[in-house]
């Protein structure tokens, strides 16, 4: 019998000492690990004696940059501007910067002459020119018609003249669109011109109308919220417009004679005061002219050409408002159009009571 161990448990052989298994070799092709690094250390790259892959195709980049040419030293301490980079391209039809162009018939967003001469320290003086002077020429000549054939002839064309006269003066003013202001106008107008054939053509009544038409005109710009240098203004251009549109009754009130007379005058001085002639020459020429034109239609007689000349006077002075401050198409088509006659309306009735 063999000699067991104490505890009666069977007899054991000694451990034997730990031995490192060695490691089994593996296919070089799946040796990824470079040599000399992490675990794999001993083990050789297969890829360590190749070449790097350089990929000689063309790709989407490489079509759509440009070749870079080698720089050269002077190149790089040089400036050169860019070259071969083409700006945008000119749009087919396009318009040039706005600047200092003529006005147009619905007002000028752009710098007008006027302003333009403001802004030089010129004067702002342009005046309207023969298509507005012929216009007045036109509606002369209907007045004088009118005249010769009655009261109410002469009304159509009357209300004509006193309507562009009341629009007119508000954008001469630089005042547009001003509906209430221009209805306010016109509409004492209407009112002095029913009150005089009421009152068998009473000159009396436009002054009254004139009066009630200053408190109306006060009234309106109460009730605006604008500032008040904004509302004094609008209050003068009323009262102006309305004043201008009703003193042009007076060719109802005056003698028909007399409006014939001043209207052929006023209508023959705007065409030669709108010829190429310097200021001070076409003055006289208009001057002259007007007279003429009395002269002729009065009968040949002294009283007609005065009463042509004084006409035309305040005709002109009409002619000289419409042409300063805020002057475009549209105000030389209403204003440079209507002031002439509007302006000539009292003096008609005053020489026609003088010389009848």
């Amino acid at each position: 019998m063999t000699n067991q161990p104490y505890g009666g448990y069977g007899a054991q052989e000694p451990y034997a000492p730990y031995q490192q298994p060695q490691p089994q070799p593996q296919p070089q092709a799946q040796a990824w690990p470079a040599q000399g690094q992490g675990p794999g250390q001993g083990y050789d790259d297969p890829f360590a004696d190749q070449h790097t892959q350089q990929w000689q195709g063309q790709t989407w980049e490489t079509q759509m940059q440009p070749p870079v040419a080698p720089v050269t030293a002077a190149e790089e301490t040089s400036y050169l501007p860019p070259q071969g980079v083409a700006g945008p391209a000119p749009v087919a039809g396009a318009e040039p910067e706005p600047g200092y162009g003529p006005a147009t018939l619905g007002g000028n967003a752009r710098v007008t002459d006027a302003q333009r001469a403001r802004a030089e320290g010129r004067s702002p003086i342009i005046e309207p020119g023969l298509q507005p002077a012929v216009l007045t020429a036109v509606l002369g000549l209907l007045l004088a018609g009118g005249a010769a054939l009655g009261t109410y002839a002469l009304l159509v064309p009357l209300v004509v003249l006193q309507g562009v006269t009341a629009a007119g003066w508000f954008r001469l003013n630089g005042m547009w669109p001003a509906r209430q202001g221009i209805a306010l106008g016109f509409l004492g107008a209407l009112v002095a011109d029913a009150a005089m054939l009421v009152a068998d053509r009473s000159p009396g009544v436009i002054l009254g109308t004139l009066g009630v038409w200053v408190l109306l005109s006060l009234m309106l710009q109460l009730r605006s919220h604008a500032d008040p240098d904004e509302r004094m203004y609008g209050l003068m251009a009323t009262v102006v417009a309305a004043a201008l549109a009703i003193a042009a009754g007076g060719y109802l009130a005056a003698d028909a004679d007399a409006v014939v007379v001043g209207a052929v005058a006023v209508a023959a001085a705007m065409v030669a005061r709108a010829l190429p002639l310097p200021t001070a020459v076409s003055v006289v020429v208009a001057l002259a002219v007007a007279g003429g034109a009395g002269f002729a239609v009065g009968g040949m007689e002294t009283d007609g050409a005065l009463i042509g000349a004084g006409a035309a006077v305040c005709a002109l002075i009409g002619h000289r408002v419409a042409s300063y401050d805020y002057p475009s198409r549209f105000v030389h088509f209403t204003a440079g159009v209507a002031l002439p006659l509007a302006a000539a309306g009292p003096a008609v009735y005053i020489l026609g009571r003088i010389f009848a």
